[in-house]
Parts: structure tokens; sequence; C-alpha cells
């Protein structure tokens, strides 16, 4: 099982990557198991020395109690306090953000990658458009003319 922020690569220029743990109930755990979580709207926030997690979406697991489930709650994220230090002084220095890139199983445990990035400008994205507009365009013509 592994969950991407497919919407992470477009919206950011990412720089530099951390597997961090998260901390899950067990229905949670379940449920990000099967595949149900996403990202897309997800952002990580550092806060009095710890790590969160905003935002993410975790649907309920559906042998569970949904009583009182908020599934978009705000989710803790483990790092060491030496590794929390180093990511807050980059993103002042640099101006940077956290994203949330990708959750996946290690073991029994339910990692999430989370990356430093830049937003990019609109002219940025338009430009990453216009490149992969090519691109497929020529692959269509390598492909007629092999033909």
């Amino acid at each position: 099982m592994k969950i991407i922020n497919k919407k992470a690569k477009f919206r950011y220029e990412l720089l530099e990557r951390v597997e961090t743990g998260l901390v899950l109930t067990g229905a949670e755990v379940k449920s990000v198991k099967l595949g149900r979580m996403s990202l897309a709207e997800a952002y990580v926030r550092i806060q009095n020395g710890e790590v969160w997690l905003i935002n993410a979406n975790i649907p309920a697991y559906k042998f569970a109690d949904p009583k009182n489930y908020d599934p978009t709650r705000t989710r803790k994220l483990l790092l060491h306090e030496k590794e929390i230090l180093a990511l807050t002084q980059k993103m002042e220095a640099k101006h940077l953000v956290l994203v949330p890139t990708a959750a996946y199983n290690r073991g029994s445990k339910v990692k999430l990658e989370i990356t430093l990035g830049r937003p990019k400008k609109l002219w940025q994205k338009r430009e990453d458009i216009r490149k992969k507009d090519v691109a497929r365009d020529t692959e269509r013509e390598l492909r007629k003319r092999s033909q």
C-alpha cells in the first residue's frame, strides 16, 4: 500500500524528503492499510516544537464504530527533536514549507513522507504543463512514424 500526493509535484518544487511516524487510532490504521487516505489538501505545520499533519482525510473504517469520528482531524507526526529543529531552521532560512508527499507501510507501522518544498509561481506551473504537452506530442509523433 502506497498513497501518493500527486498534486505536490505540481504545486511545489520538492527539495528534501524526511520519513516520519504517524500517530493514528487502530481503526485509522486499518483504513490507511486499505488505501483509503487522501493527502491532496493536507499540509504539515510545526507548532510548539511538535509536527502536525493537518487536513489529511482518512475515512472511517467500515467495521469500526463511527461515533464522533472526524476524518480530517489533526494528527501528530513523530520526529526526533534534532530533526524538528533542523527542519525549522531550513524553513525559516529559505522560506520553505513542509508538504506530505506519500504514506506507506513499513512492517506493521504506517509512515508518512514529508518533503521540504518551495511553492511554485503560476508561470512555473504553466511552464511545466507546456513541457509535458510537448513531450507527449513528440512521443505521439515517434509512435506514428514507427508504424
